[in-house]
């Protein structure tokens, strides 16, 4: 009894300590389900730790030794990293898939780019530069979440500050801020990448709303990628978010072909128990306009047409349910005839069949009666050669060129640096704007082609920027009282609460490069193999086989010498016996 109440003590003791250690920290975690028009169903994870009171680490600092750091919920291994190369924000997804702007509309999280995508903000400093920063960043960041980030050299890295700005605040350093961005869009994220990502949490995968990653659902659904999110917030302390995104197909896991989904349907488990340092845990569902559904259990609050589930720590296992009690089976909407779910619309393609010219184009439909101005970022590498001169604008067939606000170009140094294009597009109202621009593709060394160059190299995606509505270009020119315009303002962007403007990603692209010969050494190989055997095999049978000369007699001196021989044999044999 005496050993049982000194353990029980020493565990009281432990808790307070956690808990006293823990007042500047704050973990929060939250599950935003939203069902979409064609069926899908998008899961959207959160976890969110707030370090109270800490500020980034000064560049001009990293002579000296850093001041000791001691995180409870904060993770350790993110802490150190960015301590060490003195990071203000940054930002790292990892995605798979394609996202559907017309039919998801925009998702919660914006980069939703294929491939990895690394962009990072840090403040100039005398004793080591960015670039040195940046490139220790990279290899740190590749062993902590088992990415190939390595790949992000300086032929990829640039610095697009007017599309990537800083989403909290920038501490009067020193010297100024600078941003380094880079993208590998054929790095593709499996559950190497997950299992460190969960690594990460106070909780782990153990209980709370991360008990739900379960890597054998979440990496089969059509879409999905994990971000983190790492930002300065003034007064308030510095922000580590981790998210991870899907899109899930329910119709696909129903063998009765209907949409009805629950946690245990999609994910294959339920949220047995709340994560138990964990502040704020919810799960919230945005409910779809029809009427005929239903939704199990009853949530704790429905507010804005979201119902939350708050879960607790003596919360019984929560497994949320939504059915459409009168569809017998899910129709597929006809996507050729719906209404896109954002303000523009793009495609982007490489057209041309020769292997050193081809000719870019862009298409972008503005959905809205408004005048809309988008910002354009295009980040290519010297694989791919832009003919900027080349650069054509037309709507409706009629030349437009003046609709291209070129703000900046960077052209390409081969095999040093990319070629960064940002500019300011004008969309007239319900009309689609074409650009064209011819572009070269330079022959390779054969040292620098990829395992499977047959395959062709993977272009990062463009990234575009809505950020003026109007003629006036701001969205608070809309009068209240056109309801044609603002309405449908708000049924696509307004209405989910996002003021900032938020970045569009196009697919990725695959272009194929003249490719050399790769069986020439194969061929060279078998063929000085072959006259190194010949050559080596004469020469072997010369110097190592004895010859002889041996005469050949007539046939018959032959026979009578065989007779001789026999005769004497035989006889030779009765005498031994």
């Amino acid at each position: 009894m005496r050993l049982r109440g000194c353990w029980r003590t020493c565990f009281l003791l432990a808790l307070h300590l956690v808990a006293a250690s823990a007042q500047g920290e704050v973990f929060e975690e939250d599950l935003t389900l939203r069902p979409l028009r064609d069926g899908k169903l998008e899961a959207r994870f959160s976890f969110t730790t707030l370090l109270k009171g800490a500020t980034p680490r000064d560049p001009q600092s990293l002579e000296r030794d850093d001041e000791a750091q001691h995180y409870t919920l904060f993770p350790l291994a993110l802490g150190q990293l960015l301590r060490e190369h003195a990071v203000t924000e940054l930002h790292l997804t990892l995605n798979a898939g394609k996202w559907n702007y017309d039919h998801w509309g925009h998702p919660d999280e914006p980069g939703v780019g294929t491939g990895a995508e690394l962009w990072v903000w840090m403040g100039d400093s005398v004793p080591t530069s960015v670039d040195q920063r940046w490139q220790g960043l990279r290899h740190s960041l590749a062993g902590l979440f088992c990415a190939s980030l390595g790949h992000l050299d300086e032929q990829r890295t640039t610095s697009p500050t007017l599309t990537f700005q800083p989403e909290g605040s920038l501490p009067n350093f020193t010297h100024p801020h600078q941003l380094r961005h880079a993208t590998l869009p054929s790095e593709h994220v499996c559950t190497e990448n997950l299992t460190p990502f969960l690594k990460l949490l106070p909780c782990k995968s153990l209980s709370g709303i991360a008990h739900l990653l379960n890597p054998h659902k979440v990496f089969d659904a059509d879409w999905h990628g994990l971000g983190v999110h790492v930002r300065y917030r003034e007064r308030l302390g510095v922000e580590v978010r981790l998210a991870f995104q899907a899109v899930f197909d329910p119709v696909r896991y129903s063998q009765n072909k209907r949409r009805d989904w629950s946690l245990r349907s999609v994910f294959d488990r339920s949220i047995e128990r709340a994560c138990p340092v964990a502040r704020s845990s919810k799960v919230q569902v945005e409910l779809p306009h029809e009427t005929t559904y239903t939704i199990s259990p009853g949530p704790t609050d429905v507010v804005d047409n979201v119902a939350t589930y708050t879960i607790n720590s003596g919360h019984e296992a929560l497994d949320i349910a939504m059915q459409w009690p009168e569809e017998s089976s899910f129709e597929y909407p006809d996507t050729s005839k719906a209404t896109p779910l954002t303000d523009i619309s793009v495609r982007r393609n490489l057209k041309g069949t020769g292997q050193a010219d081809a000719r870019l184009t862009l298409e972008l439909t503005n959905n809205l009666p408004i005048q809309v101005s988008t910002g354009y970022l295009e980040t290519m590498p010297w694989h791919l050669q832009f003919y900027l001169h080349t650069l054509r604008a037309h709507v409706d067939g009629a030349p437009r060129d003046d609709l291209v606000n070129i703000l900046s170009y960077t052209p390409p140094v081969p095999h040093s640096r990319p070629a960064l294009l940002q500019a300011v597009l004008t969309l007239p109202p319900r009309a689609t704007l074409h650009l064209t621009m011819d572009v070269s593709k330079p022959f390779l060394r054969y040292t620098e082609h990829p395992p499977d160059a047959q395959r062709g190299w993977d272009l990062p995606p463009a990234v575009f920027v809505p950020f003026a509505y109007g003629e006036l270009g701001t969205r608070e020119t809309i009068p209240n009282n056109d309801t044609s315009v603002s309405g449908e303002m708000h049924g696509r962007s307004a209405s989910r609460g996002h003021r900032r403007p938020r970045r569009m990603y196009t697919p990725v692209l695959l272009v194929d490069l003249a490719t050399p010969d790769f069986s020439m050494p194969y061929n060279v190989i078998i063929m000085s193999c072959t006259l190194i055997a010949l050559i080596f095999g004469s020469i072997f049978n010369l110097l190592t086989r004895r010859f002889a000369i041996v005469r050949v007699d007539a046939p018959e001196a032959q026979e009578h010498e065989a007779k001789d021989t026999t005769s004497a044999v035989s006889a030779a044999n009765k005498k031994a016996s």
